[in-house]
């Protein structure tokens, strides 16, 4: 029988993701999933029983595509972060595309799993254990609308409630916008999506950031598969990591839903600092998490009594906004 811990961990090395701020070739920046090319199409969330010595046990994989045919996944036991996974270690491998079909692990290894048509196929030898499915995951606050007195900053219309705001032609807010008007504790709802760059590592794929008045930063990056770390997709950033790394597959609309509470002052002095809570496409990430000063790139650099601005922050990717309201705690 097969050992349970051995599941799904094909040996190979694992490839370390370089953080880098090089510039990205534009023409290897994808926003348009037709054009994204075949590795878009293996990328992906993966689903299914994996047989075992313990009975059938829910597995989930990540498939990240880096380029060239090359692919890293992440299976997780239980299911996908948010969705069944147990917290359990993760197990990584490499994979290649050749003649049509990504393979996991060496011909000659023990534990080989493939990629075709919309499939996981994973063998011990010649015995299949596993066949599991394609599945696109959708935020269940995708769309929400906005209360009553919600101040709508971007409903597809016009960019105008934003300074630098730009619109593409297809109605999306464009990266690097700050609010016009100013928030002291609200309620944001923010619908996002990361463009597809499988050439690009770390800070250098789908960068931006949603910033609280200005000075608190959750980190917007395409870290799908990634670990969850205070500078990746769903980190408030060099402070807190996400409890769990939500992070959908680039070019999938995602959420934020934000509880933000503002600092207190009182005689010019700090008695109380601001905090959040944070639901990364409907999964609580940060709950009520006390943030001790302001982040790295903040646009208002000091804190104190006064409201901020929503801003945006543009670091160069293609990153593209949509249905975004603010409701401001009284």
């Amino acid at each position: 029988m097969l050992p349970t811990a051995r599941v799904l961990l094909v040996p190979a090395m694992l490839l370390v993701l370089v953080a880098t701020c090089v510039a990205a070739d534009p023409a290897k920046v994808f926003t348009d999933p037709a054009k994204a090319g075949p590795d878009f199409a293996v990328q992906g969330e993966y689903v299914g029983d994996v047989k075992t010595d313990e009975g059938p046990i829910r597995f989930g994989v990540q498939i990240i595509a880096l380029g060239d045919g090359k692919f890293r996944a992440a299976a997780y036991r239980g299911g996908l972060p948010g969705d069944g996974w147990d917290r359990s270690d993760r197990s990584t491998s490499d994979g290649e595309r050749k003649d049509g079909v990504v393979t996991f692990g060496s011909p000659d290894s023990e534990i080989v799993g493939t990629v075709k048509d919309g499939q996981v196929v994973v063998k011990v030898g010649e015995k299949t254990i596993a066949a599991l499915k394609k599945v696109e995951r959708k935020s269940p606050t995708l769309g929400a609308k906005p209360p009553a007195r919600a101040v709508v900053l971007f409903d597809g219309s016009t960019p105008d409630k934003f300074l630098g705001g730009r619109m593409t032609k297809d109605g999306l807010l464009m990266e690097g916008a700050t609010s016009k008007q100013k928030f002291q504790s609200f309620t944001i709802h923010l619908e996002f999506r990361l463009p597809f760059q499988p050439y690009d590592r770390g800070q250098g794929r789908g960068n931006s950031g949603f910033y609280a008045q200005g000075r608190y930063e959750v980190q917007l990056l395409d870290s799908f598969g990634l670990s969850g770390e205070d500078n990746e997709c769903g980190g408030i950033y060099k402070v807190a990591r996400p409890e769990v790394n939500m992070c959908f597959p680039p070019l999938s609309w995602q959420t934020y839903d934000v509880e933000f509470t503002a600092a207190e002052f009182k005689d010019g002095r700090k008695v109380n600092s601001a905090r959040m809570t944070v639901r990364h496409n409907g999964v609580v990430i940060h709950k009520d998490r006390e943030i001790p000063h302001t982040t790295v790139g903040a646009i208002v650099k000091d804190e104190g009594p006064e409201p901020g601005p929503i801003y945006l922050q543009n670091h160069g990717n293609p990153v593209r906004f949509r249905n975004i309201w603010v409701s401001e705690k009284r």
